[in-house]
Formats: structure tokens, sequence, C-alpha cells
């Protein structure tokens, strides 16, 4: 992407771009990023959504097209429903991507993935004294040996074993370095930095990751590979991505348009395009395809995307006052960082109440077409009356009618509907 876009501006000395100077660059940013996807089980996790087994599979088999190059395709372990799925999964074709699956630090888990032949595991846990407390209800001591032995055993069935570590952004990092230190020893290949409520900010990023670097190069004299995962409460899970991969980790977990949990992780399109275009990191990503797939993925998830969303919004290539209307009349890069046909995408003009006549003269020559400035000024002012003669009262009402449909669209299970299961089941 890079070389279609900045060096065609740099030839023509247009503008500026302080992204290419040397200075700018992180010393120890990666030369090469590999995406790794999580859409098939942290964006199902989005509220009410689920998909068909051929949805996943179309899912799966576009970002193996796209060039994603670890999918992780689901929970064996959640339900021999889900294990029957990724197992299904496993067996389809991919040509560039590895599949990977997701477990506890439980014997069985492994065991589900193993029977799914899945060869590349996410073992999770968390070890601060809150999830200690309130969710594991244990011993540091117990997940300490139950994290050795599932690393052990899985290494043992021949999995590449990622560690991840939930909650690492709210865990002292003497824990951090303790329960990392322990699962390096059991063999484990990789380790995965999740920042689960999305608490971590760019310089915290940097922070964090240098300290678990150094603390590991001195336990374990392993100059492992790191993984992040940002979620995006705060709304900073593209920043904090791009802020660990500044620090040296090339592995980033991602989700097509940042579906997921609560706000989701950070969106699959935002860090491959600034990783491509601000950065010149090679991410191995067709960008050509990554319109197309998140319009997939909302129509299966019937979760519509924000139209102001950046790369893949409807409004991401639209333009409507008149400044930036008339700019992009004389120059398409005038008002977008990129031309859109990267993404096989178009600019959008809107000719409304926003319009000045210098905009629509422009607009006349581009066209052929003579006209005198009182022809002009006429046809500005008609142009602007017609969208102010439109009826707001009916545009309102039909907004929220597709409000109240989406809401329906997203409910779950009714309360009344869980009381007579329950009832059926415990007569």
């Amino acid at each position: 992407m890079k070389k279609t876009v900045f060096r065609k501006l740099r030839i023509q000395n247009l503008i500026e771009d302080y992204n290419r100077f040397r200075k700018t660059l992180p010393t120890k940013l990666p030369k090469r990023v590999f995406i790794w996807d999580e859409t098939l089980i942290e964006g199902e996790n989005t509220p009410t959504v689920f998909m068909k087994y051929s949805e996943r599979v179309r899912l799966a088999t576009s970002m193996d097209e796209l060039g994603v190059s670890i999918i992780n395709i689901g929970f064996p372990g959640f339900s021999a429903d889900e294990k029957e799925a990724v197992r299904r999964l496993s067996n389809e074709s991919f040509t560039q991507s590895r599949l990977a699956a997701s477990a506890r630090t439980k014997r069985e888990d492994i065991d589900a993935c193993l029977n799914s032949n899945i060869r590349e595991i996410a073992l999770s846990t968390p070890f601060n004294n809150l999830h200690l407390k309130y969710v594991l209800k244990t011993s540091a001591e117990r997940v300490i040996e139950q994290t050795v032995d599932c690393v052990e055993y899985a290494k043992k069935h021949g999995f590449t074993v990622n560690f991840v570590l939930e909650d690492a952004s709210r865990t002292p990092l003497e824990q951090i370095l303790k329960i990392y230190g322990a699962a390096v020893k059991a063999g484990a290949d990789r380790l995965v930095i999740e920042d689960t409520v999305g608490i971590l900010r760019p310089l915290s990023t940097h922070y964090l990751i240098s300290k678990v670097r150094d603390g590991l190069l001195e336990l374990t004299k392993n100059n492992l590979l790191l993984s992040i995962r940002c979620h995006n409460d705060f709304g900073l899970a593209t920043a904090n991505t791009i802020a660990a991969i500044e620090e040296g980790i090339a592995y980033p977990q991602v989700c097509v348009a940042g579906y997921g949990e609560r706000t989701g992780l950070a969106p699959m399109e935002e860090v491959v395009v600034s990783l491509e275009l601000l950065y010149g990191i090679n991410t191995g990503i067709d960008a050509h395809k990554i319109y197309r797939l998140s319009q997939f993925v909302e129509k299966s998830f019937t979760g519509p995307l924000a139209f102001q969303k950046p790369i893949i919004g409807e409004d991401a290539f639209s333009h409507a006052s008149d400044k930036q209307v008339r700019g992009m009349l004389g120059h398409p890069l005038s008002y977008e960082p990129f031309p859109p046909k990267m993404l096989d995408r178009e600019t959008t003009l809107y000719m409304g109440r926003h319009l000045g006549e210098a905009t629509v003269q422009a607009y006349l020559d581009l066209q052929g077409i003579k006209a005198t400035a009182e022809q002009v000024a006429e046809i500005t002012q008609r142009v602007r009356k017609s969208q102010e003669r439109l009826d707001k009262g009916e545009m309102m009402i039909t907004f929220y009618e597709i409000k109240k449909l989406l809401r329906q669209l997203r409910k779950g299970l009714p309360e009344e509907e869980l009381k007579r299961i329950v009832r059926q089941v415990i007569k």
C-alpha cells in the first residue's frame, strides 16, 4: 500500500510526510507484523451475536485469502457443538493462515482442542489479586501449578502454546514475571499481554512491555515472542496496539471492525492500514479485501457499523462541506489521507445545503458546462433549498423505527423464556 500512495506524493512534492523521517521511527519497530485475528471468538462474543457454520467457514476462508497469519477459530472446551464446529473448520482448506483455538488452564480444554485437530492453542488465565479472590477463588500457587501443568501437557501433545495473561494491564509486574517465567520454563512459545478492560494508554503500554521484556530476559535469558491484545473500553485499542508494536511486538490480536465484548477489540483495518501507511510495515494483508470482509461481518453480526468509523465506515471518504468538496474537486488527496481505491472504495461528494458557488463552478468546469455568474448563483441556491425542503419529521420517525428494529434484533433470551426452560428441566 505505501508504494502506491506515499512514493507518488514524494515525487509530486505536494505535501510533507513526517512519518517517513528516520528520527520519528521507533528503534524496536519490527520489519514484519503478523496479524492474529480473533473475530470468530472475541467478535462472536459481541452481545446477541451468533454465526451459523456456513458463515464461520466463509469468514475464516475470507481471512485466509486476506492474508491473516493466525485465526483463532473458537473455544472447543465450551461445548460439544463448539468443539464440533472447530473440528469441521480445522478440516477446511487454508493456504496462508495458521489455525488456533482458545482454552483455559484445564486439561479437558486442551483435550477438546486436541480432538478438534487444532495444533496451536491460546491458553489463558488471570493472575492478579482481584481475579484470584473473586473470579478464580483460589491461591496464586495453585494457578501457577495449573499453568505449568497445562503448558507442559499441551507441549507434550505437540501444541504451539500461546500463554495469555488476562488483565495483565492491572497485574503487578512481579506477578506478571512470576507467571510468565513459569509458563516459559514449562515450554510456552509465546506470551500474550492482555489489556482486558482497555485501561492502558500508549505511554503506559510502552512502559509495561519494556519492563516485561527486560524482566523476562533477566529471568529466563530467552528473547521470547510477545503478543498484544487490547480492548477498546476507552477508545484506545488501536493506539495501544500500535504502541506495543513500536516496542517490537509483532503479533497483534485484532477483530474485524473492532467487534467484541463490551466495546470490542482493536479493529483489524485500523491496525493494518496504520502500520502499512504510517510506518511502512508489511502486514501481509491484501487491502483490497478489507472493506468487503467488514461488510460481510456487519451483515452476519446484524450489528451496524458507525458511518464515521475509520477506514470502513460509510462516511470515511465522504465530503459535504463546501471547503472540502471544492478541495476534492481540485485534487483527490486534498482532504483524504490516501486514495480509497486502495480499499476498493470510492470518494463520495454530497451536494447539499453547505454548497458554495465556487464549488458549483468547479463542478460545472469538470463537466464542461458553461454558465454565467447569475446561473451559478441560481444553481447554488436551488441545491441548498432542495435539502432544506426535506421533511425532517418524517426522516426522524424513520430513523427511530430503524433503531427500534435494531434493538429487537439484538434481544437476548427473554427472562420468561429462561424461566420456562428452568421449569421444564427442574420439575
